[in-house]
């Protein structure tokens, strides 16, 4: 495990400006211990596909990351369908102004963020919540945030319905998910994410 913790810090330092994010050491090394809290949960909960320490670095937590530079100062932020954490648990570590609630359905996922959040010292500013979003009241929060809800096209309807009319919406995807914005009427801006050339952070203000 040292060597893939090395090759995920040596790869955060060396791609980051790319995205155009700022991380300081203590984030890094916060950072790292969720990858690697993430390396011993994963051959049991499958929280992400198989990846190099390298793309978990750009693929996951970076790509996450973008998520940051579109937040206000002090923001609330509600990430539905987190998952193993993302984008959520990174912004979270590298802004220590902001909060959020951490929808996620699955039990086993979500003894894993309890841990996560713990180890990454962000428990005290991160709620979660064991559930679908469908069967909660959206929660008071100035963005919504989804990375890879599963059936996301399916229930994407419902998630605009859900969410606080004065949220701003930040989803990533890809083509597919413009053209659902698109069918659904909404003004969005859409940032393209660094070395890749089919996904994109699109933002939707309400």
């Amino acid at each position: 495990m040292a060597n893939q913790l090395e090759q995920f810090r040596d790869t955060l330092v060396n791609k980051v400006d790319d995205y155009g994010v700022s991380i300081g050491q203590a984030a890094v090394a916060q950072l790292s211990n969720y990858y690697a809290l993430l390396l011993t949960w994963n051959p049991r909960l499958h929280l992400v596909a198989p990846c190099s320490p390298a793309e978990f670095a750009t693929r996951h937590v970076l790509e996450s990351l973008l998520l940051s530079s579109q937040l206000a100062s002090a923001e609330s932020v509600v990430d539905v369908g987190t998952g193993a954490g993302l984008p959520m648990i990174p912004n979270l570590i590298a802004r220590a102004d902001i909060r959020g609630v951490l929808i996620e359905s699955s039990h086993k996922k979500t003894v894993f963020l309890r841990e996560a959040l713990r180890v990454t010292g962000t428990s005290d500013r991160a709620e979660i919540a064991p559930q679908r979003f469908q069967d909660l009241a959206p929660p008071d929060v100035g963005v919504v945030t989804c990375r890879a809800l599963d059936n996301f096209s399916e229930v994407f309807p419902d998630l605009i319905q859900w969410s606080p009319g004065k949220a701003k919406l930040m989803f990533f995807g890809g083509d597919g998910l413009r053209m659902q914005i698109e069918g659904a009427g909404l003004e969005f801006r859409e940032i393209r994410i660094p070395n890749s050339e089919r996904r994109f952070l699109f933002v939707i203000d309400r």
